[in-house]
């Protein structure tokens, strides 16, 4: 072989090897470039995960705190119209011991005090029913917050999630 012929087969040969290179080059290129694309994808869809997360629990947590205020705040109306009742039940009994002291007669004291047991009845009859009322009512009221939560929740589960 000439030196001429040497010369040109090492030259068909080096530009086979930089055609090679650079088509290697290029597919590796592209393969970072598509790994690159989709590790984006994911860590945006995480990150929106989290952000999806994050609000959520947000928004339970001011639910849970809104159902306990409205809850505080019915049974401390409860207790206020527990104390009012037992203020008002001490008030007759006084009032009927005082009757009862100024009768004249036996029949009188039983008269007053049919009266007054009438009476206790009737009004703790009323007041456990205007109770339990208010009760359920500061049940309901709790819990709706909490079963919206619980709505939004469920909706959530439901959807499928999106990479």
């Amino acid at each position: 072989m000439t030196a001429a012929k040497k010369a040109t087969a090492a030259k068909a040969e080096a530009k086979q090897i930089n055609d090679a290179v650079a088509v290697g080059k290029e597919t590796v290129e592209k393969a970072v470039a598509a790994t690159k694309e989709q590790v984006e994808k994911a860590s945006d869809a995480a990150l929106r995960g989290y952000d999806e997360l994050a609000t959520l629990n947000k928004d339970n947590m001011d639910a849970f705190v809104k159902a306990a205020n409205i809850m505080s705040k019915g049974v401390e109306d409860m207790g206020k119209a527990y104390w009012t009742f037992a203020q008002s039940s001490v008030e007759t009994g006084v009032e009927a011991s005082k009757a009862m002291m100024g009768a004249r007669t036996i029949t009188d004291v039983i008269d007053i005090q049919t009266d007054l047991m009438r009476n206790a009845v009737d009004n703790a009859i009323a007041e456990s029913t205007k109770l339990t009322e208010m009760a359920f009512q500061v049940t309901n009221e709790s819990a709706a917050p909490l079963q919206k939560r619980y709505a939004v929740a469920v909706e959530k589960a439901a959807k499928p999630v999106a990479l």
